[in-house]
């Protein structure tokens, strides 16, 4: 058994829900064979979430970490390839906090790459029916915070885990009178368990073009 850890989001910026936790407990109660997933809901708060998470990884001891939040206005399960050393909030979190050109780490590297087969990880979303994308950006608000503090956290003290961050669209309730792209809960479930499946059985990714021009 491969031993994930699958993280969401508490909701935000004043949502009653979060599609990422939404699909964390879908996929984490119906998991893929071969899988043990543990779900766990981070906080979505600078630098207690980074603190959940290290929690979270030292409890679980995990083979796999693939921390999942919500993009509003993203049409598909974007997986993300880079995380960068900066905090730059447009909204507070829910503690109030609001950094402006803030290190997630100081002294920490500019950046990390996912250590997951991310265009694997696509293809087999896509595979699966559902819209995929890669994306080279996870922003600068509490996602990137965590998926930059994963990342340096798995370098220094885990580098046998492999780990990443897939954000994932709003839920249809959230977008009611707006013309907002929107997945329900159940499909993205269903991407994110073909997401694990890949990640656990690719070691190496697929050679194929992903990019972007801008």
């Amino acid at each position: 058994m491969t031993r994930v850890l699958l993280t969401g989001f508490e909701p935000f910026d004043g949502a009653v829900l979060n599609s990422s936790w939404e699909a964390v407990r879908l996929a984490a109660g119906n998991p893929p064979d071969g899988l043990e997933v543990i779900p766990r809901r981070l906080s979505c708060v600078f630098g207690q979430a980074a603190d959940e998470l290290r929690a979270a990884v030292r409890d679980s001891e995990p083979d796999l970490v693939v921390c999942v939040g919500q993009a509003d206005g993203r049409p598909d399960l974007s997986v993300e390839r880079i995380a960068v050393n900066i905090d730059d909030a447009r909204i507070p979190d829910n503690a109030g906090r609001q950094p402006v050109d803030q290190p997630v780490v100081p002294g920490g590297p500019a950046g990390y790459f996912a250590t997951l087969p991310v265009k694997a990880c696509v293809a087999a979303i896509r595979a699966a029916g559902l819209p995929a994308s890669l994306s080279h950006s996870a922003g600068t608000f509490v996602c990137n915070h965590v998926f930059y503090a994963l990342m340096h956290l798995l370098a220094a003290r885990y580098p046998a885990v492999r780990g990443g961050f897939v954000h994932v669209p709003a839920l249809p309730s959230q977008v009611l009178g707006r013309a907002v792209p929107s997945l329900p809960s159940s499909a993205v479930a269903t991407g994110l368990g073909a997401l694990l499946t890949a990640a656990a059985d690719n070691h190496s990714d697929l050679r194929v073009s992903e990019g972007a021009t801008h």
